[in-house]
């Protein structure tokens, strides 16, 4: 891992949130809400399993340069005011965000992850394309990272964070 948080499949950046580690658990779990802050995920539902818990798939539904597409993830790790983190595929690519207590409030750091299966899959899926497909995806992730914290965070301040409802 190099200083600013990349490796060559892997990135992470954060932000510091005025608000408590529960009230950004609250928005960042709440799949159904990705459309508000994701600059590629625009809806999110829940298929299977009661929200945002261990071992729950929701589906999310992506668009890139009117490219749309739909996967399926399944979260990993769920505990408020700590972790929220799911896997696309269940094996592919790990999302997630974790939160830390500090004076200001919330250190919200947001993750990725090019899983072994991940790799495997877009080798098979396109072939000689593979690599630059590989690039595009882990420059999406080093370009939306930033963008999502500044959004979650603009959210949950505005709604002064005490874990209010957002309007819809």
């Amino acid at each position: 891992m190099t200083a600013d948080g990349t490796s060559e499949l892997a990135y992470s950046q954060w932000v510091v949130v005025h608000a408590s580690p529960e009230a950004v658990y609250d928005l960042v779990s709440d799949v159904t809400r990705t459309g508000r802050w994701s600059p590629v995920c625009t809806a999110c539902w829940w298929d299977e399993g009661a929200g945002p818990r261990a071992g729950s798939w929701f589906t999310g539904r992506n668009e890139v340069r009117g490219r749309r597409w739909e996967t399926r993830s399944q979260v990993v790790a769920a505990e408020r005011g700590r972790e929220f983190a799911f896997v696309v595929g269940g094996t592919y690519v790990r999302w997630g965000f974790t939160m830390a207590a500090v004076p200001e409030g919330t250190r919200l750091t947001e993750s990725w992850q090019f899983l072994p299966d991940g790799v495997a899959m877009f080798h098979e899926r396109f072939g000689d394309d593979a690599p630059a497909q590989i690039r595009d995806r882990t420059r999406q992730a080093h370009d939306g990272i930033p963008r999502t914290l500044e959004a979650v965070k603009q959210l949950v301040e505005d709604r002064g964070g005490s874990g209010g409802e957002l309007p819809d």
